[in-house]
């Protein structure tokens, strides 16, 4: 079998296994949706999404306006497809500085343990007492509010759990016989590390890079909704909510619909990730 054959068919087997969880495959097909609407919101709405008109501030959702208008007369479904922009930016951006830099600090501490692994797990440990929104807050309050702030703030902020789990399956990996065959045939620690256990890991990586999307997203959403994060008028999700909070009682559409998407695109990155977690587990994969 030519290797393009065997890739095919690799690729179909993964999405049978995939497919079988039809939350997994919701999750995808809104997350989906969700992309290209963000993509195609020029086209969508050229107008952008802060144009304001008094005359028809606090419209309820219609048919011209299917999710309403705010106090300023703004389009609530044009600054939602806008805000997917940022919000979905925001939440793989922060997920790969984070997990990037996580994977070298959980790599060098699994595998050499010893005097490596105590001082940077210790180092890891001291952030980890904080819980990681708390020290997200605390580090965009130092660096300033904005979404370069917000994107630091999270990405640091989400390194020490990730790393505690790379470390945790590199520990699992180093003493496997394909290692001691790498180690008798003289490869270097890094070509161990980074061509050998970093592939037999990246399959859980992939799960845990989802699961880190939905959080960088939640967490976004938090931070603009204190002020810590998207400043007026980005209409990035967290910032909608809090900007829609002090109409809720007269007009709740105006924080209902923020909330609902935020909720919805969390809930489909976790299913996504369950999804690709169940269909790359090994045991399945004869099935």
């Amino acid at each position: 079998m030519s290797k393009r054959k065997r890739q095919g068919s690799e690729l179909t087997r993964f999405w049978n296994r995939y497919r079988r969880n039809r939350l997994a495959v919701f999750g995808l097909c809104f997350l989906t949706i969700l992309i290209i609407a963000a993509a195609l919101a020029n086209v969508i709405a050229p107008e952008g999404y802060d144009v304001q008109n008094y005359k028809i501030k606090f419209t309820s959702p219609n048919l011209e306006h299917p999710l309403g208008t705010d106090y300023l007369g703004r389009d609530n479904l044009v600054r939602m497809i806008y805000g997917a922009r940022i919000s979905l930016s925001v939440g793989f951006v922060t997920t790969i500085l984070g997990t990037a830099v996580a994977v070298f600090i959980g790599m060098f501490a699994g595998f050499y343990g010893g005097k490596t692994d105590n001082i940077l797990m210790r180092i890891m440990d001291i952030f980890l007492s904080i819980p990681s929104i708390l020290l997200s807050i605390v580090l965009a309050s130092v660096f300033g509010g904005g979404i370069v702030s917000m994107v630091l703030a999270l990405s640091l902020g989400s390194i020490p759990g990730v790393s505690r789990m790379v470390r945790a399956m590199v520990i699992s990996e180093r003493d496997k016989e394909y290692i001691e065959v790498a180690r008798t045939s003289r490869a270097s620690d890094l070509r161990i590390m980074f061509r050998y256990i970093l592939p037999n890991i990246s399959s859980s990586l992939i799960v845990l890079f989802t699961m880190g999307v939905a959080g960088g997203i939640l967490n976004a959403s938090t931070l603009s909704f204190l002020g810590l994060g998207a400043q007026a008028p980005m209409p990035e999700w967290g910032k909608m909510l809090s900007e829609g909070r002090s109409y809720i009682r007269d007009y709740p559409y105006l924080v209902l619909a923020p909330g609902m998407v935020i909720m919805l695109t969390v809930f489909s990155l976790n299913m996504i990730g369950d999804g690709l977690r169940d269909a790359l587990d090994p045991r399945l994969k004869g099935r």
